[in-house]
């Protein structure tokens, strides 16, 4: 008689994708006066007229922020970094009972994006140029030797002239993305706020800037790593790297400098 077999796991569904569905899918089936084709609109479904325009709204732009709150307090994250997101979220939500059109639409839609990229470069004048903080948090699941290889090698001057120069690398194409984002929705969003035209046109350039919006951010994120991986390699040599901290400990280890 055969033993039963065990129950294989269910497939858990992507974080990626959850993202995906709350940050962009969702909110885009709320705003379009014709959700996939069926007649049905959530603005209708809301009263119709303005006020229903402006709850779809609402609702569309509350409901990442919600999800993004949510995730932090379930996952426990408190983390510098989910901090940051955490607070652009917030930042997001406030700015959605912002109500305004045309100009001052498309700074709106691009304020996370400003924000982020003055506060990223008025860190680089610091002695904590936030993209260190960013690189920090990725070696806390590291054996204790490693991260503290990773802490020190962040102190030496030549590491963080380079963490300095990716933080405000990482700063301006993070503005460049908003000005990018604030031209392309004042060109498509020119409807006056609270009328069907209005959340049709968000809804579209939401999507038509996503895939854009991020290869900007990777190609920020890419740089910077770029400028302090140079400064490492200069410091410690081929191979080092402040990603894998064990061959960056190793590195240290050779040349005698872990915990110098």
């Amino acid at each position: 008689m055969t033993a039963p077999q065990a129950a294989k796991p269910r497939a858990r569904v992507p974080k990626t994708v959850w993202d995906l569905i709350f940050t962009l899918v969702i909110p885009i089936l709320i705003l379009s006066p014709n959700m996939l084709g069926s007649g049905i609109s959530v603005a209708d479904l809301l009263g119709g007229g303005t006020g229903g325009n402006i709850r779809a709204y609402l609702i569309a732009a509350l409901i990442p922020v919600a999800y993004v709150l949510v995730d932090l307090t379930v996952n426990r994250n408190v983390s510098p970094v989910a901090l940051i997101g955490g607070a652009g979220a917030i930042v997001s939500g406030a700015l959605a009972f912002w109500y305004v059109d045309g100009f001052w639409y498309a700074i709106k839609d691009s304020a996370r994006s400003y924000l982020t990229g003055i506060l990223f470069l008025l860190s680089a004048a610091t002695s904590v140029p936030l993209f260190r903080v960013f690189l920090d948090a990725a070696s806390i699941g590291e054996k204790p030797e490693d991260r503290a290889a990773t802490q020190q090698a962040m102190r030496d001057p030549g590491v963080h002239r380079g963490l300095v120069l990716g933080t405000v690398v990482f700063a301006i194409v993070d503005l460049i993305g908003g000005v990018v984002n604030s031209v392309v929705n004042y060109g498509h969003v020119t409807a006056k706020f609270g009328t069907d035209a209005f959340n049709a046109q968000v809804a579209e350039v939401n999507a038509i800037m996503r895939v854009p919006g991020l290869v900007i951010s990777l190609i920020g994120v890419g740089l910077a790593i770029y400028f302090v991986q140079a400064a490492v390699k200069r410091r410690y040599g081929a191979g080092a790297s402040l990603l894998e901290p064990s061959k960056l400990a190793q590195k240290m280890r050779e040349r005698g400098e872990v915990g110098a």
